[in-house]
């Protein structure tokens, strides 16, 4: 491993740490607050939103993913594996980019516009959860304020 690059990770204890801390708890805060306020708390405006996109089994899915993506920000927020709940989260910000935002099929212009403005957005917090999850899979047990170390070890 390159010296700068060794002397980098060991420096993560500190102040760097609480930079990533506050990182983590924005990107994880838009996972909890829709897994919980719309997935969970408002269901019924959610399954009605899935179910005009042509989601199947609206109502289970909307709950599935509210439960899921609430736990998967909870744990990013936590430093719980964070490294796989990041991949997770990617992997869902691309599946809703996919079913739910497109925006190409729209023939309305200011609902293709909304869409759209929603397809790019849960592909910034994919690109973002991609960057997440490299990080402290690469940085590993040296980055501190979490609770557990990361599940996969990209060897720098």
């Amino acid at each position: 491993m390159p010296m700068l690059v060794a002397r980098r990770i060991e420096c993560w204890e500190g102040d760097v740490s609480v930079v990533i801390l506050i990182g983590r708890i924005l990107f994880g805060l838009i996972f909890i607050g829709s897994g919980i306020a719309g997935h969970l708390m408002d269901t019924d405006s959610t399954v009605a939103y899935a179910k005009s996109r042509g989601v199947n089994e609206p109502r289970l899915m909307v709950q599935i993913s509210g439960v899921l993506i609430a736990a998967g920000g909870l744990a990013v927020v936590l430093g719980i594996w964070t490294d796989l709940a990041a991949l997770g989260l990617t992997l869902y910000a691309l599946i809703a980019a996919f079913v739910m935002h497109r925006f190409w099929q729209d023939e309305d212009p200011m609902v293709q516009q909304i869409e759209m403005t929603m397809f790019m957005k849960n592909l910034s917090i994919a690109g973002g959860g991609l960057i997440l999850c490299g990080f402290v899979a690469a940085v590993g047990e040296s980055l501190g304020l979490t609770i557990t170390g990361p599940v996969f070890d990209l060897d720098l």
